[in-house]
């Protein structure tokens, strides 16, 4: 398949399943809170495109769209969400807390930095050449324990790549009024590189996240990629605080999906849009028809 195919029918996967949960919550079929990853789509493919089978991937609260792009069944996702035994973690993980294979999540802010920074410690320790991968966003800045784990990833050199979606919006709180200083030096303070992008095109963040997952696992030491992102749904269900027109020029500026669109050609477009849609219709349908009992 194209490469541009390729990779737009991965996006529009992740953003057709959080339209669709989206869509639905109202109606009460998902539990508890959710949060949807719209606008973030292309960190989670152009990072996570790089992996080998060993490697384990941390996400955080924001977990859907990695976890589809780690490969992730759609029916077991929305399944877990739906809190179904045929979810991904039966039933009781829910939108935040989800384990698969080497795919770990929790929506606990700093505490999924920990758990990573152990994980690529014990890797290491072991011998297995895997890396680890840490989804982080903006607002976990705020918890010391990154700091700790920071030092210690940097004295002990963990072979992790930090990747740090900085949406600019803590829940409903911007990025300037609760964080002084340099992102990128708050990690160079602990000899952690950092490379920065300012996009949401998945043809540059892909090459870049390559580029560092190839290092990582060659000298076996932290790096963080900063990626300027663009929150383009609310926080969880319905809390945006932001106004109406700044929302309006982050999708017409900053939607990775339209940005991937528009390289491909509209029979192109017409016949993995079908595809796609149809698939995630079905992955839902097939989820919702499966009992709800336990036991």
């Amino acid at each position: 398949m194209d490469k541009d195919i390729h990779l737009y029918q991965q996006l529009y996967t992740i953003r057709c399943f959080e339209n669709l949960l989206m869509d639905q919550f109202s109606s009460g079929i998902f539990p508890g809170t959710t949060h949807t990853c719209l606008g973030q789509e292309a960190n989670a493919v152009g990072v996570l495109s790089h992996l080998c089978e060993q490697d384990v991937v941390v996400s955080n609260h924001r977990c859907h769209g990695h976890f589809l792009a780690y490969g992730g069944d759609p029916v077991a996702l929305f399944a877990e969400l739906m809190g179904k035994p045929s979810g991904v973690c039966g039933g009781v993980g829910g939108s935040q807390h989800l384990h698969w294979q080497n795919f770990y999540s929790n929506g606990v802010q700093g505490g999924t930095v920990a758990m990573a920074t152990g994980m690529a410690l014990a890797e290491k320790r072991a011998g297995t050449q895997a890396i680890v991968i840490d989804f982080l966003g903006d607002g976990t800045l705020g918890e010391g324990i990154v700091y700790e784990c920071l030092n210690m990833a940097s004295l002990w050199a963990a072979p992790i790549l930090y990747v740090l979606e900085n949406n600019h919006i803590a829940q409903t709180t911007p990025v300037d009024l609760a964080l002084a200083g340099s992102i990128t030096k708050r990690f160079e303070a602990f000899n952690i590189s950092a490379s920065h992008l300012d996009s949401s095109d998945i043809l540059e963040i892909y090459p870049l996240a390559g580029e560092l997952v190839d290092k990582v696992r060659k000298e076996s030491r932290p790096h963080v990629l900063i990626i300027e992102s663009a929150r383009l749904g609310s926080h969880s269900k319905g809390d945006d605080t932001r106004h109406p027109e700044e929302l309006d020029r982050l999708w017409r500026s900053r939607d990775p999906v339209a940005i991937q669109t528009a390289r491909l050609s509209e029979a192109a477009l017409r016949s993995v849009n079908c595809q796609v849609e149809a698939a995630i219709q079905s992955a839902f349908e097939a989820a919702l028809a499966v009992e709800s009992r336990r036991g």
